[in-house]
């Protein structure tokens, strides 16, 4: 069976938890969050829950876990504390919990970073994706900028897809 009768058997609607990492961020000031939420909701997926979180590995690691630990999220997205400054445990914290890793991410993401945005600064971007508890996770840069390139050229175009994957070997409810 090819990717394209894959995405064919994708669920259309997935169920998301939006996560913001930053010590600074409000509900009001969080343009990638609201971005992150509003392509969502213009591709027909639905936000269960959002909130901002401080860059604190432990913090960070119960936002995840509970947004996976939700069996009504199918997916968590989490921009911010990606970055290399010591404050930034968002990928170390995403990296703890996969348990598969979607190692493509990263790499497309930077590939695409360098290429059509910030040139050999993209070696400083840390982006990661993978498979916790049965979820999918995507941890991307805090900027508008990568949260939008990530949203719009990686996880849109895929996240039925990935949600379709891990479901189908699993007693999980049908799509």
């Amino acid at each position: 069976m090819g990717v394209e009768q894959h995405k064919k058997e994708s669920p259309k609607k997935v169920n998301c938890k939006v996560i913001t990492v930053s010590d600074t961020r409000t509900n009001d000031t969080d343009k990638s969050g609201n971005l992150i939420i509003r392509l969502l909701e213009e591709n027909s997926h639905i936000i269960h829950d959002y909130e901002i979180v401080t860059d604190d590995f432990e913090v960070i690691e119960e936002a995840i876990k509970k947004g996976c630990l939700d069996q009504k999220i199918d997916v968590v997205l989490i921009n911010g504390g990606t970055g290399i400054a010591s404050r930034d445990v968002t990928v170390e914290v995403v990296q703890s919990l996969l348990e598969k890793e979607l190692t493509g991410f990263g790499e497309i993401f930077r590939m695409l970073s360098y290429l059509e945005d910030i040139g050999s600064a993209a070696i400083l971007s840390r982006a990661v994706a993978g498979v916790a508890y049965n979820t999918a996770i995507f941890s991307m840069p805090g900027s508008s900028g990568a949260v939008k390139l990530a949203m719009e050229k990686l996880i849109i175009p895929e996240i039925s897809h990935v949600v379709r994957e891990i479901r189908k070997d699993s007693k999980m409810e049908s799509y």
